[in-house]
Parts: C-alpha cells; sequence; structure tokens
C-alpha cells in the first residue's frame, strides 16, 4: 500500500508535466526506484504506467488537428532508426559522456528560453508545414532518438525545443508530433521489459490510470494555454533534470 501511495500521485503529475512540456519521466521513474524495487523492474513498470498515459494525451493532440500524418511517420521511423542506433552504440560507450555534455547543454537550454521571447512560439498555432521543416524534422528525430535510445531522460523535452526552435514548427504541430514519437518509443520499450518479464503489471496498470488521468489534464491545459503554459513547465523540468545529473556524479 505504501507503495502505491508513493508511485500513484507523483505518476499524475509526471503525466501532466510530461502531456505539456515532455520530461514527466523525470518525476515518475524516481517515484518507482524510492520504493526500493530493482532498477530494471522500476524502468519496466514506469514504460507500462507512461506508456498508458502518453496514449491518452497522443490521442487528445490527434483529436485536437495537433498532428499531420506524413510528418509523424517519418519522423516515427526517423526516432526509431536513431534510438535503434543508440542503443547499439550505449553497449560500447559508457553514459558518462552523455552526461557531461549535457551539464553544459541544459543550463544553455534554460537561458535560451529565459531571454528568447520568441522560443516555443513558432508561427503559433498552425497547419501549415512546408518541405524543409518536414525533413529538419526528420533530422531532429533520428538525432534525439540516438539520445533517447543511448540515455533517454528528457526526450520530449528536447523534441518540443528543437522542433519549435530549428525546424520552425507550429507549437502545436510540435506538441502533437512529439506525442506520437514518445508514445511509439514507449510502447517499444514496453514490449522488451514485458518480454522480460520485468514489468509489475497490478502496479503499472494501477500508476498508468492516475497517469492517464494527469495526461488527460496537462493536454486540455496546453490546448488553453500552449506556449504560456508549456515554457515555465519545461524551465522546471530543465532545473529537475540538471540537479538529478550533479547528484547522479556525486553520489
Amino acid at each position: 500500500m505504501i507503495t502505491f501511495l508513493i508511485v500513484c500521485p507523483l505518476v499524475f503529475l509526471g503525466g501532466f508535466v510530461d502531456s505539456i512540456a515532455g520530461g514527466g519521466g523525470l518525476i515518475s521513474l524516481p517515484a518507482y526506484v524510492m520504493t526500493g524495487m530493482p532498477v530494471h523492474f522500476a524502468i519496466g513498470t514506469n514504460k507500462l504506467s507512461s506508456a498508458m498515459g502518453t496514449t491518452v494525451s497522443t490521442l487528445q493532440f490527434a483529436r485536437s488537428g495537433y498532428m499531420k500524418l506524413k510528418l509523424s511517420v517519418v519522423t516515427i521511423l526517423a526516432a526509431l532508426l536513431g534510438s535503434f542506433s543508440g542503443a547499439r552504440i550505449a553497449l560500447h560507450i559508457s553514459d558518462y559522456y552523455f552526461r557531461i555534455i549535457l551539464l553544459v547543454v541544459l543550463p544553455l537550454t534554460a537561458l535560451y528560453l529565459v531571454f528568447n521571447k520568441k522560443a516555443l512560439k513558432a508561427n503559433s498555432f498552425s497547419e501549415d508545414v512546408v518541405s524543409k521543416q518536414v525533413w529538419t524534422s526528420v533530422v531532429i528525430a533520428f538525432t534525439l532518438g540516438i539520445y533517447d535510445g543511448f540515455y533517454g531522460p528528457g526526450t520530449g523535452t528536447f523534441l518540443l525545443l528543437c522542433l519549435t526552435g530549428i525546424a520552425h514548427l507550429p507549437i502545436n504541430l510540435a506538441a502533437g508530433t512529439t506525442k506520437v514519437i514518445n508514445l511509439t518509443t514507449n510502447v517499444t520499450a514496453l514490449s522488451v521489459f514485458l518480454f522480460s518479464g520485468k514489468v509489475l503489471l497490478v502496479l503499472g496498470l494501477t500508476a498508468g490510470l492516475f497517469g492517464i488521468a494527469g495526461n488527460y489534464l496537462g493536454a486540455v491545459y496546453f490546448k488553453r494555454g500552449g506556449a504560456k503554459i508549456a515554457k515555465p513547465i519545461i524551465l522546471v523540468v530543465l532545473v529537475i533534470f540538471f540537479v538529478k545529473l550533479i547528484f547522479d556524479f556525486i553520489k
């Protein structure tokens, strides 16, 4: 019962954050770890609850018209190829080097958000996407797919920032594309953990219901507030991620 009381509220919060700005795993995964369960079971069970919640937010974004079929398909394929490549690289290189890079990238990203008034406001809310934006999005999906397969935390946040800041996608389409990529990689990873027997089904399904509620509310809030909501939440996620990295180094 204590495990459920620890995990479920934090999965709800993680789902809310993830639906708006990505990075919900930085909240939900530590919740599982805090209960003392083995790490592989924590990761696998978190994948189950995360996939359930992400499915709901993805459907919400799709119903709101925040996805383009062609854009979604090509970025999913690019992310899967990148994720596979990143996982293969991870077999030979320590994630220590990625963490070092992130100690520099995270503060710079936060400064970019604070001082760039146009951040997360690319073309406001729109449905128009040109060929250059599609191919730039493919490169971003592949590159961050490598990161996701190699290390992973904060992938959704980085996707949203890059799709708006580099590919210049409208904030609505960037958020929708981020969701569909995240859902694909979550389900792929979940299948591996299920096959390996590393998922606590009762806990994961129960927490997943809380994740669904959090993701649903987050999608509703995003639809109402857009970038005004996403920007401060992303800053909070980046700070949490940065603190976690430092803690990982000193522990």
